[in-house]
Parts: structure tokens; C-alpha cells; sequence
């Protein structure tokens, strides 16, 4: 199975919390891949199609954020989420 990963610094300014939350969680409710996210520092990640265990993290601005994905679409699900991070949480498309 494939895996994907990559490392991102949240530039929003509430960090990963509510509405980009709820927006990452979205994103990464649409693929197949098992999609997890914590600090590249902790080793801790959870759930990233989970709005209560994103949240859980309490990710603020200027932490960098570890995605990780295990699937056959993990390459554009990672792709896809580090891409939402680096436009503040705006995607078009």
C-alpha cells in the first residue's frame, strides 16, 4: 500500500481549529487513504477525517503539522491537504 508524507506550517492565523478544521477534516473525508495528522516533534497523530481529534491536537499558527497517508490515493491526498494549509485553508476546485 502507499504511503505518503509530508510536513506543513499552519499559517493560519487561529491555527488548525473550528472553521479550518472542519475544512482540513472535509478535504480529507473525500479519499480513500487512512489520513493521519500530528507534530513531526511528538510522535502523537490522530485521525485526520476526525473534527474531535483534530481539534484535539490544538495545532496553532506557526506549528508545523506532519500528514501522513496509507492508501492508493495517499500521494494526491497529502498533495491535496498540504495545499490547503499553504492557501490558509482556500481551495479552489
Amino acid at each position: 500500500m502507499p504511503t505518503a508524507q509530508h510536513c506543513v506550517t499552519v499559517i493560519h492565523e487561529t491555527g488548525l481549529h473550528a472553521r479550518p478544521a472542519s475544512k482540513f477534516v472535509q478535504t480529507a473525508a473525500g479519499f480513500d487513504s487512512e489520513i493521519r495528522i500530528g507534530r513531526p516533534t511528538d510522535g502523537e497523530t490522530v485521525d485526520a477525517k476526525s473534527s474531535i481529534q483534530v481539534l484535539s491536537l490544538g495545532i496553532e499558527q506557526g506549528e508545523d503539522l506532519e500528514i501522513t497517508a496509507d492508501g492508493a490515493d495517499s500521494g494526491d491526498a497529502v498533495e491535496r491537504l498540504v495545499e490547503l494549509v499553504e492557501n490558509d485553508f482556500e481551495l479552489e476546485g
